[in-house]
């Protein structure tokens, strides 16, 4: 018995939460990338305060579960902010953006990038220090010598250095990025696990609905997989380095 398709409104359901899911993943492998460096700086920071906050910070993110996070900045933390701000943030929005015109997202929008990006900035900072203690001690001295400022060493010598050396477990790392979006569908964002459990509820097609769920997380990854190689080869680091 062949399998029955989807009918072409379910399909667009499905791209629509594939969309969904590509925006909140890209936008917290961008964020989580600069706060990352940060954290990575502060966690090395030559003041013990900055040290023991990143520390503190990479604690609790690393040691508990994103659905709770994910939880916590949507049910909880509006309660936090003043009503006026959560008016603000309900309300719909244009932003005008070189000469586009874009819709202000939902609240679960915002909540869902906003808990990935916390989260994955933990994991990507231990990346990135990882990559920073990878950088050879004659490299620092060489940058001291010349007499570069601690922060023009770690940006023009020490962080260019780290970035290859971390790429590999940085792009794992946007990997699960796009995995764990799929838990934005508990605070009620409409990505790609959530439309197909609504195109599974409204057709009963279990089968179509999860199988073009699976293939979409499937070229996500894809995507990733051939960036990744792509930007390797173009900043692979001499042999010996």
């Amino acid at each position: 018995m062949p399998l029955e398709l989807l009918a072409p409104k379910y399909l667009v359901w499905m791209a629509n939460g594939l969309l969904m899911t590509a925006g909140v993943a890209v936008l917290a492998i961008v964020l989580s990338t600069l706060a990352g460096f940060g954290l990575a700086l502060a966690r090395d920071a030559a003041h013990s305060g900055w040290r023991q906050l990143a520390r503190g910070y990479t604690l609790v993110f690393r040691n508990t579960p994103l659905l709770i996070q994910l939880f916590f900045w949507y049910f909880a933390a509006p309660n936090l902010l003043p009503e006026n701000a959560m008016l603000w943030l309900n309300t719909p929005h244009r932003l005008g953006l070189a000469g586009f015109t874009l819709g202000w997202p939902s609240f679960e929008f915002l909540a869902g990038t906003f808990g990935l990006t916390l989260y994955a900035t933990a994991f990507v900072a231990e990346d990135i220090r990882s990559g920073i203690r990878g950088v050879p001690r004659g490299q620092y001295e060489a940058a001291a010598a010349s007499g570069l400022t601690r922060w023009q060493m770690q940006r023009h010598v020490i962080l260019p250095q780290a970035l290859r050396h971390a790429l590999a477990p940085l792009f794992g790392q946007y990997m699960n990025i796009v995995k764990n979006s799929s838990l934005t569908m508990g605070i009620g964002l409409a990505e790609l696990s959530y439309t197909s459990r609504q195109v599974e509820a409204a057709s009963f097609l279990t089968f179509q609905a999860f199988g073009i769920a699976t293939l979409g997380y499937i070229g996500l990854i894809a995507v990733l997989d051939v960036l990744a190689r792509h930007v390797q080869r173009r900043v692979a680091l001499p042999v010996g380095n």
